[in-house]
């Protein structure tokens, strides 16, 4: 985890840098584990993770919000819960949404994950809230295969709905594009998914490409599959092309 916030403080100053008012960072950022086992013990609570206060201390100097996707203890000690936090410019954690859908697969030719087998499911849908980029909706990975949760978010006057991810390489060949494209487009939100890339462990190898999304559907801003250092990409979140998009092709749902 030392490694990782150590990978977050270099995309945190490029960030800066590029004069970002928001930093939205990957599903499980803190850690991805090898086993079940291996994810509950190493699961620390924020006021105990050095990961997260690490980051705490470093949005309040960049005076920058942070959205991250990190592990939290469950009260029974037995399994862990995929969260995904929002921390403002003053540091402090003011958000946390808890994945609702977890990804259980047996891909043929693939991996086979099982993870309610270390994870609790969520149980309620965040409503968004106000940030310097819009109004944020949050929701995690797997979340992404299930348009009733853009949806609600969207009846709430969500702009700006998040799905940091840790896609298998299979899926996210077969699937990511068109996932993230779709709830950008049915929803008419900007969509940001930040995304784990490349090798974690010997089961384990993330897909990548970071996408920001437009609610025209538009791939704004996109990275690839292979990273050799942290990087970073930005887009202009314009509220005002969210509003247009909503007045000119009203999407009033009868179902």
């Amino acid at each position: 985890m030392a490694h990782n916030l150590q990978q977050c403080r270099i995309i945190i100053d490029k960030a800066v840098s590029a004069g970002a008012e928001a930093l939205f960072l990957p599903e499980a950022t803190d850690y991805i584990a090898g086993s079940p086992a291996e994810t509950i013990a190493l699961v620390r609570s924020t006021k105990d993770s050095e990961f997260v206060r690490g980051l705490q201390e470093e949005a309040r100097l960049a005076k920058l919000p942070i959205n991250v996707g990190i592990h939290e203890p469950t009260e029974d000690g037995k399994k862990v819960r995929n969260t995904l936090i929002w921390i403002d410019g003053y540091g402090e954690i003011v958000q946390r949404y808890q994945k609702l859908h977890l990804f259980d697969v047996d891909i043929v030719g693939g991996p086979v994950l099982k993870e309610s087998k270390s994870v609790e499911k969520g149980r309620s849908i965040l409503p968004p809230f106000d940030t310097p980029v819009g109004r944020v909706g949050l929701t995690i990975c797997f979340d992404l295969r299930f348009p009733e949760i853009s949806l609600a978010l969207k009846r709430q006057n969500c702009q700006v709905i998040t799905f940091p991810s840790a896609f298998t390489v299979p899926t996210g060949k077969a699937h990511w594009d068109i996932l993230l494209r779709a709830r950008a487009i049915e929803c008419q939100s900007y969509v940001v998914a930040a995304a784990q890339v490349g090798v974690h462990n010997g089961k384990r190898t993330s897909y990548g490409h970071s996408s920001i999304i437009s609610p025209w559907g538009e791939i704004v801003a996109q990275l690839g599959g292979v990273s050799l250092e942290p990087e970073v990409i930005t887009a202009n979140i314009d509220l005002d092309f969210v509003a247009r998009v909503r007045r000119e092709m009203p999407l009033h749902r009868r179902t």
